[in-house]
């Protein structure tokens, strides 16, 4: 679990160093070991919302540097497996969500400080960390060779416009919007995981109640902005 995505457009030898050189080492020097490699849904494109999102079966199409250097962390691990007969599962997880972090924060935080949120990239998949967490660790027992690709996301497609009224809500706050929904959005479809581990046991309504009681209670934030809002790859 290594990776870098902030910052990857204004540094781009260190993302693709970091994304995909690094790998490729981790790939040679753990060739005898079983591999599960995080990656990201960000390989994937924008899709229309009524598709239910990507499956695993879906060709990435990877926008930006961030998302290109990722799909090259994946094909390293990929060449290993195949080269060597290494046991991999590639994660492609989105979005995973701590209190201190994640889309959820990011909306919940504009909400409670009275500003706009952004309605363009109109929806998201959340899954709460110890979830994604959950599936990760299991994920070694369905390592294969060639690499086994699996979606971690939770089972929901969910509006940010209803976010942003649900935290406005328990905030006590107006809510305030700026754009218009698109069609599309980056959404993955994680019943494939579903199938093999269960559906996550935290839903999404209980990390909202979590997440407005946390920033209420003015508990720890990480700062770090997820930029889900970005429709262009550029991070």
């Amino acid at each position: 679990m290594a990776g870098m995505k902030f910052g990857s457009t204004e540094n781009i030898g260190l993302t693709w160093a970091i994304n995909t050189y690094l790998p490729g080492l981790v790939a040679e020097r753990f060739k005898n070991s079983r591999i599960v490699a995080y990656s990201t849904g960000c390989v994937y494109p924008l899709v229309d919302i009524k598709t239910g999102g990507c499956t695993e079966q879906d060709p990435p199409v990877a926008y930006g540097e961030y998302a290109q250097s990722s799909l090259g962390r994946e094909r390293m691990f990929q060449f290993g497996s195949q080269k060597y007969n290494t046991p991999v599962t590639i994660i492609r997880l989105n979005y995973a969500i701590d209190m201190r972090y994640g889309v959820l924060s990011d909306i919940a935080l504009k909400v409670k400080n009275n500003q706009p949120v952004d309605l363009e990239m109109g929806h998201v998949n959340v899954i709460w960390q110890g979830d994604a967490n959950h599936v990760v660790l299991r994920a070694f027992d369905i390592a294969a060779s060639p690499a086994k690709i699996l979606n971690i996301t939770g089972p929901e497609i969910l509006s940010v416009r209803r976010l942003v009224e649900e935290f406005a809500v328990l905030f006590n706050t107006e809510p305030i919007f700026t754009g218009k929904e698109a069609d599309s959005a980056l959404l993955s479809n994680s019943s494939e995981a579903h199938r093999l581990f269960g559906y996550p046991q935290v839903t999404s309504k209980q990390l909202v109640e979590w997440l407005a009681d946390w920033i209420n209670n003015n508990r720890t934030m990480l700062g770090k902005p997820t930029h889900f809002e970005v429709r262009d790859g550029k991070y």
